[in-house]
């Protein structure tokens, strides 16, 4: 089975997009979500998380969300650490459910790909772009933050220009050019492209 990875900024569209694939029978692993679950389910990262923040990082058995995110957006050295506890658990899990999908392709929906190091354990890229207008607009009608808190996280990702030279595939997510055609073609291509290999 084929592995793909779906990546772009904050704010570019990515989960749109995947629900697309998703509707088209290709299952979708989020990274997002599985992390948010791990950070609550597995007992290692847990104790991880404790060392690095203190007990105040969990309330009970829940992640204490606003304040961990309280740190990390101004401390770029601890968001770097919580990354590299985050990011091998979650590439993990990940693994782990791409063994368990029987499609001719599966997906990794994640932000963060290239920045963590996950396009090693995937065969092709596709990636989502949009103008940084517009994802900030997104970003900032989505969780109801400022300008200057959009632009603060978009500092721990890697440019969307070198991020989507680093892909197979390219969406324009711009509202202007329509995703569903742009996703049926690389539907399309991918699937030829397993068909030819089995050749």
């Amino acid at each position: 089975m084929l592995k793909a990875g779906i990546t772009g900024g904050i704010g570019s569209g990515k989960s749109i997009v995947a629900r697309v694939f998703n509707n088209l029978g290709i299952p979708v692993y989020n990274a997002d979500t599985a992390a948010k679950r791990l950070m609550e389910s597995d007992p290692a990262l847990i104790d991880s998380i404790k060392k690095l923040f203190g007990n105040q990082a969990y309330s009970g058995s829940s992640l204490n969300r606003a304040f961990i995110a309280g740190i990390v957006f101004k401390d770029k050295e601890k968001l770097r650490q919580l990354n590299e506890l985050v990011h091998p658990a979650t590439i993990r899990d990940g693994e782990a459910w791409m063994k368990l999908q029987s499609t001719p392709y599966a997906l990794k929906e994640a932000a963060l790909i290239f920045e963590s190091g996950a396009q090693s354990q995937l065969d092709i890229v596709i990636g989502v772009t949009a103008p940084l207008h517009l994802r900030i607009h997104r970003v900032m009608q989505r969780d109801l933050i400022s300008r200057d808190e959009v632009l603060k996280r978009m500092e721990n990702q890697i440019s969307d220009t070198i991020k989507m030279r680093l892909c197979n595939y390219v969406i324009n997510n711009d509202d202007h050019q329509l995703v569903v055609p742009q996703v049926l073609k690389i539907h399309e291509a991918i699937l030829l492209s397993i068909a030819a290999e089995k050749k």
